[in-house]
């Protein structure tokens, strides 16, 4: 029985070393104004970065008003939050560690990628983590609060999610389409000589898939494969008619950057036939507004309730010494998303650190 709603990737070498994570921000309040233009009152202009050294960013905004942010520390070994009443509010917002990672076994190293989803009552954190005695053992799992504020309460640890293979797996996300939970993630098909393919599967419990697991997409186009071949950090987001699927690729360095694919709403979303592949990245670095390697994004909405808002992280500079899962500034970045005449989105170029224009920019 599906789920319904009412009830980085890198192996490094022949392991792993990656950084991904991905989002979504659906919901009803996004399904709600799926039908809506992205116009109808000015959204804010928003001052980067968001926050400092925290990547692979996840924000919600929930029913009670608050926006709540989650995201990777530079030490991976603990998982935060915070919230506030606007967006920008939470350059300033407290602070709190919820979670931190074991002292040995599963769970003890690698604290990645964790997003915030409130599903049948209760709030979940999907996040990937390593063990003390192989730390790129990367596995995905699920914590769960049903306090009504996530910052309280206490985190039960619900356990790993299970998929067909014992390898390499991360950047959980999940989503609801016509009645049905899918969680989307990236994985290593340890029949390939690559890094993480995208996978969709539908679910029967916020923290097990049910069914079959199918591969949306694989690493494959020269963008894709720069220093690393990973497809990672699906994001979804649901508008005019179809369902879109943000993800990033390559290596974590200025080479990252974010790919698209694209489904008609009426499709049967297990079906990779469903789904389109941008030829080219649809969001990438550039040196005219500093901004290098934007990707592992999720996607929320302004303060008005209406104009869609593209989350990542990317950092200020292209050089960088050493291992780039080694260098803590990745920044969490926001701006206004906009969307073109047929109905898809707009990316623009990463703005620059200072406040955003109230819509993209055209490269």
């Amino acid at each position: 029985m599906t789920y319904v709603k009412s009830r980085r990737t890198v192996l490094k070498g022949a392991a792993g070393t990656a950084a991904g994570i991905g989002l979504t921000a659906l919901g009803t309040a996004q399904e709600a104004r799926a039908a809506g233009a992205a116009g109808g009152g000015a959204a804010p202009a928003y001052r980067n970065p968001l926050v400092r050294q925290r990547a692979d960013p996840h924000i919600v905004r929930h029913s009670d008003g608050y926006y709540y942010f989650t995201a990777t520390v530079p030490e991976y070994d603990r998982i935060v939050l915070r919230r506030a009443r606007t967006l920008g509010g939470l350059a300033q917002a407290p602070e709190t560690v919820i979670w931190e990672k074991h002292g040995s076994g599963e769970m003890a190293a690698h604290i990645w990628a964790p997003e915030i989803h409130f599903i049948d009552g209760a709030w979940y954190i999907y996040l990937a983590a390593g063990r003390s005695d192989d730390v790129w053992a990367i596995r995905m799992y699920v914590l769960e609060n049903t306090a009504r504020n996530p910052l309280q309460g206490r985190w039960r640890e619900r356990g790993r999610i299970a998929t067909r293979w014992e390898s390499f797996s991360l950047d959980a996300t999940t989503f609801v389409h016509r009645g049905t939970r899918y969680l989307a993630w990236a994985q290593h098909d340890p029949s390939q000589n690559n890094n993480t393919d995208l996978y969709l599967s539908a679910m029967d419990s916020p923290w097990s898939v049910t069914g079959p697991q199918v591969r949306l997409s694989r690493p494959e186009l020269p963008w894709e494969t720069i220093g690393f071949s990973v497809n990672e950090g699906p994001a979804v987001l649901r508008r005019n008619g179809r369902v879109f699927m943000t993800y990033s690729a390559s290596a974590t360095d200025a080479n990252y950057c974010m790919g698209l694919l694209t489904a008609p709403d009426t499709a049967d979303l297990l079906d990779p036939g469903s789904w389109t592949k941008s030829r080219q990245p649809v969001f990438t670095s550039n040196d005219s507004t500093g901004q290098y390697g934007p990707g592992h994004n999720s996607f929320t909405v302004a303060e008005n309730g209406r104009t869609d808002v593209l989350v990542y992280h990317a950092r200020q500079y292209k050089e960088i010494e050493g291992d780039p899962l080694d260098d803590p500034n990745r920044h969490t970045r926001v701006q206004t998303l906009g969307w073109n005449a047929d109905g898809t989105p707009h990316f623009g170029i990463p703005v620059a650190d200072h406040p955003a224009t109230r819509r993209p920019e055209r490269g």
